[in-house]
């Protein structure tokens, strides 16, 4: 006796064909798949750019400024019960007093110079504000070195009032009471907006300019910044302190920087959308061509599931095919990018170098959407294809 042959499952047999159809069609097939996989490289390549323009920038921004802030309703001496809540307090990595105030930086003209002259926000902070800070080298061996008399000036503050190392400036205080102050040097964060605005000196200094011993608040590091908010809500509940986390500090930045990373996202994902519907356009003439074929099978017992999973399966296919080559080109342009960063004016953009960085999130989100957009374009003529009457048709 023979032995019986086993039954074709519905869906290896609706794969078979789906091969079959794809064979015959390759160079349509491949320039559908290119077509995908373009949108779905530029799509990766936009939002990994976009994240590390987004990370360099906060980082640039934390460089020279606080994770947290707690300004006291009305200055005054140290409070040693905050300085102990923060010292147990595991989420705090660092924290310093300070005295914060603005004045308006000049340097007199000399032969071949001209007077300097701009406005700036100065810290007054004793040597262990150098770790709350993370000013770039030498800038951070500066700040915790400063000395009565001594100032440190952001590179474009320094360049705008034409004073650098060694240089004497003239400082007028909010209180108008004036002094001079000798240049210990320069820093630069990469944010144009902090490098042309801020100076620190220790804090002895500013409170002798202001005559007061008292201080502004505290400034702190944190071990992870995300947690600036809670933090000072927890520690400012029963003190007479303003908590300033930087998100609130630099809240309107973040949300332009969301908003960007948002409408971005949206127009390349309008290239995989078009790109994906190519597969709509691929298999309705695949209907088009195979109506009789379709129609036999549907003679000899075939299903309308079974004809609507095989062109499922088909665009289940070229899509598969597209997001695959789509990521492998995709984390190739941000390999790239990572090794020789494109270079931009640090000026008008806040840092001069665009870095990338890629998330799983994103990876997940592209190719779920991608997925997704290709199971609905293949489902227009999947179900043109089930919705054939075999007898019409052989007749």
């Amino acid at each position: 006796m023979t032995p019986r042959a086993r039954p074709t499952s519905p869906t290896a047999l609706a794969w078979a064909l789906a091969r079959s159809h794809l064979r015959r069609r390759r160079t349509q097939n491949v320039l559908t798949v290119l077509g995908i996989a373009v949108g779905v490289m530029a799509l990766i390549a936009a939002l990994s750019l976009t994240n590390g323009f987004t990370g360099a920038l906060v980082d640039a921004t934390l460089r020279a400024s606080p994770h947290l802030s707690l300004n006291a309703f009305t200055p005054g001496r140290r409070d040693l019960s905050l300085e102990q809540a923060m010292q147990k307090d595991q989420r705090v990595q660092a924290f310093t007093p300070f005295l914060a105030d603005k004045g308006l930086l000049t340097t007199p003209s000399s032969p071949g110079r001209r007077a300097g002259v701009d406005f700036a926000t100065l810290f007054g902070v004793p040597a262990q504000g150098a770790r709350v800070l993370r000013l770039p080298a030498p800038g951070n061996d500066l700040l915790a070195s400063l000395k009565d008399g001594e100032v440190l000036l952001g590179s474009a503050l320094a360049r705008n009032v034409g004073a650098f190392t060694g240089d004497e400036v003239r400082l007028l205080g909010s209180t108008q009471r004036r002094t001079v102050l000798k240049v210990r040097g320069v820093f630069t964060t990469g944010n144009y907006l902090i490098d042309s605005g801020y100076a620190f000196t220790n804090l002895h200094t500013l409170q002798a300019l202001q005559q007061t011993t008292s201080i502004t608040g505290y400034q702190l590091r944190l071990r992870d910044p995300q947690q600036a908010v809670t933090l000072g809500d927890d520690l400012t509940r029963t003190r007479a302190y303003s908590p300033l986390p930087w998100q609130s500090l630099y809240g309107t930045l973040l949300e332009q920087l969301a908003l960007q990373k948002k409408v971005i996202g949206f127009v390349v994902l309008l290239i995989v959308v078009v790109a994906a519907f190519g597969i709509a356009n691929v298999l309705t003439l695949v209907v088009f061509e195979k109506t009789q074929e379709i129609a036999i099978l549907r003679a000899i017992g075939a299903t309308r599931g079974l004809i609507t999973r095989l062109f499922l399966l088909e665009g289940l296919a070229l899509g598969l095919g597209g997001l695959l080559v789509g990521n492998l080109l995709g984390l190739a342009i941000t390999t790239y990018f990572t090794l020789r960063p494109f270079q931009i004016p640090g000026d008008l953009y806040f840092i001069t170098a665009l870095p990338v960085e890629v998330r799983l999130s994103d990876l997940l989100g592209v190719n779920a959407v991608g997925l997704l957009t290709t199971l609905l374009a293949a489902l227009i003529p999947a179900r043109r294809a089930a919705n054939i009457e075999p007898a019409r048709i052989i007749r």
